[in-house]
């Protein structure tokens, strides 16, 4: 299956050329400066070297072909984005600032054809230059499949917000969710869909990292805990609260357009899907009981998904919810 992308050429030609290590180590160079903030001695030696404040926040993640993405239709732009803003939301999700990664990339052993590999670092680059994030080192390999690994790191704001929750707190989410499972519904099942659902292409695509949200959510004391929504909310939510305690879920939370028109197309409860679906890295917080006026002055977006409760598990109009979000081994 091939699914053309508006705005992107398609990538089926072959290789006009084999391509060694080196010279995809020097596109990379291509793409990435040697140096930048807080970089000592940049790639191209057997370590690289960093100066670093008293504490600092890591994060890693992968992608891996077939798994988290497909070349069929995603644009290798999006791929390379992806990769890096995956990172990115973690570090947000502390309330950190980004300030460097490293990047470990598995290629196939026939290359990739085209500008292909060019097209996805330059997703990439533009998002790390965006955030100031220089690349420090990583490591190249072949293997059957295209995966890309990042390891990331940010220096704190205020504090590291953690994931956190007592009863009584109000949930909420900066942030749609939803989308991204929309936009890969909509390629998996039928890519003709797809100028339907333009926001849910782009949410799946290219998710935006809330780095400036979590910053300012760290300087609020009444925030108790905060996440990024990677597995979904039904997955996720339990990591942010903790064993020992539940959540009553709010059956009139608002869901986006395009999500309440796939769902109705699909026979499906909207809430339910979106709560079920990953990929969309909006912010998922806690905040104490008495603060929700205030944080929604701040973030005039945000949105209330529920409360904490002493009850164990989720539940919405009182019956509980057995969805599951997103698992790697299910």
């Amino acid at each position: 299956m091939s699914i053309s992308y508006p705005g992107y050429p398609d990538t089926v030609a072959n290789n006009k050329k084999d391509k060694n290590e080196q010279d995809y180590l020097d596109l990379i160079r291509e793409h990435f400066p040697q140096n930048g903030p807080g970089i000592v001695l940049g790639p191209g030696d057997d370590c690289a070297v960093v100066s670093c404040p008293d504490k600092i926040c890591l994060t890693t993640d992968t992608l891996q072909e077939d798994i988290h993405f497909r070349t069929a239709y995603f644009p290798p732009e999006a791929i390379g984005h992806k990769a890096l803003a995956v990172n990115i939301s973690d570090l947000a999700a502390m309330g950190g600032t980004p300030t460097g990664f490293l990047l470990s990339l598995t290629l196939p052993q026939d290359g990739l054809k085209n500008d292909f590999f060019s097209r996805v670092l330059k997703g990439m680059s533009d998002l790390a230059a965006e955030h100031d994030m220089p690349l420090a080192g990583g490591n190249i390999s072949r293997g059957r499949d295209l995966s890309l690994t990042i390891t990331a790191w940010g220096t704190p704001g205020p504090r590291f917000l953690t994931r956190k929750a007592e009863a009584g707190d109000v949930l909420f989410l900066i942030g749609e969710i939803g989308l991204a499972r929309t936009g890969l519904s909509v390629l998996e099942e039928n890519g003709e869909q797809q100028k339907k659902y333009p926001q849910s292409i782009q949410s799946l695509f290219f998710p935006r990292p809330r780095v400036k949200e979590g910053k300012k959510l760290a300087e609020l004391s009444f925030v108790r805990g905060l996440m990024d929504i990677s597995d979904g909310p039904a997955a996720d939510l339990p990591r942010l609260i903790g064993p020992g305690l539940g959540a009553d879920l709010d059956p009139d939370f608002p869901v986006h357009s395009e999500v309440l028109d796939f769902a109705a197309d699909s026979g499906m409860d909207p809430l339910e899907f979106a709560l079920i679906g990953g990929e969309d890295y909006a912010l998922l917080g806690a905040t104490s009981p008495g603060s929700s006026r205030e944080l929604l002055r701040l973030f005039p977006h945000c949105s209330f998904l529920g409360r904490v409760t002493e009850n164990q598990g989720l539940r919405m109009d009182g019956k509980p919810f057995h969805g599951r979000g997103f698992d790697h081994f299910k």
